[in-house]
């Protein structure tokens, strides 16, 4: 019953997107993810193409599995979207106007093209711009968010605008929640909050411990943490909100860039990794309202089998 147009059409076994959340999507995740059956994303902002094409040819060695790249439209390399459409399966954008010359790119790469989109209006324009399937995102979803209508509302504007597969995204972390939006005539969905807290995920463990004590009535949407980019809503737990307002200085801490340490400033964008330093808490501790389903630690392959065999004995149940 797990069996979709979305699975058809990007070759997985299981109708889950791992969200290509920035500082958190990387190699390792995503490779856990795409072995599991679902498809793992990646987020390289800010990394030279040729360092971009020679990660993702490492991660294709080392998984038989589907996975793809996601690409902010206000940190877009042109460069990188060409070199990813060779090796990746799939390369997504978001958070700016569908462009039909970069869904051109990708498919001229042999890609399959993907936009994430708030709004039925933009949906429309995607598809019209190319894309061979989208995301739907909900205001429930952590990070940043592009509409303001909750998920299966924007779900049932897109649907009805669209002919190609679409996602849902949004609070989706449990099986229950995965099955209402495949009911709802969603293709597949799309998971962040809870890969945050996988195994593989490179999040810092108060970043997790913070997730882990949080239920969805903690999160809230906010331009706090807007340098580096301005005027992006974003939902992320009260808390951290509340501990960089109240941080004294103007650097909360350090993160490592290559082999550098590179100071962090207050109300930056960057998530904590395992490797920053500093006032974990006053930094942007992204979650969305699906918060209240971390519940522990736990392996990729895991979240991803616990998702699949609760939303398909629902989903038997209900037919």
């Amino acid at each position: 019953m797990l069996d979709t147009a979305f699975t058809r059409l990007v070759g997985c076994s299981v109708p889950i997107q791992q969200a290509g959340m920035g500082g958190i999507a990387d190699a390792p995740l995503a490779r856990a993810v795409s072995d599991a059956g679902a498809l793992g994303m990646v987020n390289m902002v800010m990394v030279p193409a040729t360092e971009v094409a020679a990660r993702l040819e490492v991660m294709a060695e080392q998984t038989d599995g589907v996975f793809g790249i996601n690409f902010l439209m206000p940190f877009l390399d042109v460069a990188a979207v060409e070199a990813s459409a060779g090796v990746c399966r799939v390369v997504e954008f978001f958070y700016g106007e569908p462009d039909a010359s970069l869904v051109a790119r990708v498919h001229r790469g042999g890609a399959l093209a993907v936009w994430q989109v708030g709004t039925a209006e933009e949906a429309r324009q995607a598809e019209g711009a190319g894309c061979d399937f989208l995301v739907a995102q909900g205001v429930e979803a952590g990070g940043h968010v592009r509409g303001r209508l909750g998920v299966l509302t924007l779900l049932a504007q897109v649907l009805d605008s669209v002919a190609v597969p679409v996602l849902a995204a949004g609070g989706i972390g449990t099986g229950r929640a995965m099955a209402g939006a495949l009911a709802a005539g969603a293709a597949g969905v799309r998971v962040g909050t809870r890969f945050v807290a996988a195994a593989e995920s490179p999040a810092h463990p108060a970043y997790v411990d913070a997730l882990l004590g949080a239920g969805s009535g903690d999160t809230v949407v906010t331009t706090a943490f807007s340098v580096m980019w301005p005027d992006a809503p974003h939902r992320v737990l009260a808390s951290c909100v509340e501990a960089m307002k109240a941080f004294e200085g103007d650097v909360v801490g350090e993160m490592r860039m290559g082999d550098m340490s590179v100071p962090i400033p207050k109300g930056a964008v960057p998530c904590p990794r395992k490797d920053t330093t500093g006032a974990i808490e006053a930094m942007p501790l992204y979650a969305g309202e699906s918060v209240d389903a971390v519940t522990r630690r736990q392996p990729a392959r895991e979240i991803v089998e616990e998702l699949a065999r609760e939303a398909e004995r629902l989903l038997r149940g209900w037919a």
